[in-house]
């Protein structure tokens, strides 16, 4: 039988560098037919390379090692305000996957909540409830409530693991699906890179990755949710992404460098209103 590969009429390098991007390829398809799970409210089917074991240790040095690096805020009443907002969010979250029957998925998780001296809109949060936002995101916030907008989003973003996700779709791209703590160990700057990306730490936050706007999806409408249980009306949604649109002016916040398009977020989230103000109405009755 002819060798496809020989008949082409490549050269002995170039066989073998086809042969390797056949192995890669397979290997890819492996992986993604044996490390996907299910996003835990969604149910939605996600690429999952990377044990939360894993991610937890990985978050706890990395959030430490962030926070070593920048500067706590010193304006005590704003950083109250995360706080506050935050363990109100975290309440609703922990209340939420309770009644889902799913608290094994927050197993391991320690909230922290810090305001950090930055100039720049933008704010993430990493596995394990570790939570920072920018002075720099306040004045688009404007409000307690505005400020629930986006911490619920990027706490959404945490407990339905799009950071693993997004790790695991960069590892699987640049380094054929390798264990993180192989990556780690052969090129950590590479990885921290990644790293940084996947939770938005970076200016390339979500760039890249193919499902940004599904999870950004899946963020506003569970974002939304855990508001409403904090008790915050979710109609500030509304209110604060209209705000945003209307005051935009060149490059996006880095918090919102990949979400969809402001009329397509503004009328998916009235479409979800009903469901949100159910939540908001059981949490303040």
């Amino acid at each position: 039988m002819t060798n496809p590969v020989r008949a082409a009429g490549f050269s002995r390098g170039g066989r073998r560098a086809v042969r390797g991007w056949l192995l890669a390829g397979f290997l890819a398809l492996v992986s993604l037919q044996t490390g996907c799970s299910r996003v835990a409210v969604t149910n939605r089917k996600q690429l999952d390379l990377i044990p939360s074991s894993t991610m937890l240790s990985m978050s706890n040095e990395q959030y430490s090692a962030f926070l070593n690096s920048n500067k706590l805020s010193t304006d005590r009443e704003n950083t109250e305000l995360v706080k506050r907002v935050g363990s109100r969010i975290q309440g609703a979250v922990e209340r939420y996957f309770r009644a889902e029957n799913l608290s094994n998925q927050l197993s391991g998780y320690d909230w922290r909540f810090n305001l950090v001296e930055n100039k720049d809109a933008n704010a993430w949060a990493m596995p394990g409830g570790r939570v920072v936002v920018y002075t720099g995101l306040l004045p688009i916030t404007q409000t307690e409530a505005g400020l629930s907008v986006v911490m619920g989003h990027e706490i959404a973003h945490a407990v339905a693991e799009h950071g693993s996700e997004r790790m695991s779709q960069q590892l699987l791209a640049q380094f054929g699906g390798m264990a993180l703590s192989e990556a780690l160990s052969k090129n950590p700057q590479k990885t921290q890179q990644i790293w940084m990306t996947a939770f938005g730490l970076g200016a390339q936050y979500g760039a890249l990755l193919p499902f940004g706007r599904l999870q950004e999806n899946e963020a506003d409408h569970l974002g939304l949710i855990f508001m409403a249980m904090a008790g915050y009306n979710p109609n500030e949604a509304l209110t604060f992404w209209k705000r945003m649109s209307e005051g935009k002016s060149g490059s996006p916040p880095e918090f919102m460098s990949t979400h969809p398009s402001d009329a397509t977020r503004i009328a998916k989230i009235g479409q979800e209103m009903p469901e949100a103000m159910k939540y908001y109405r059981a949490a303040t009755q």
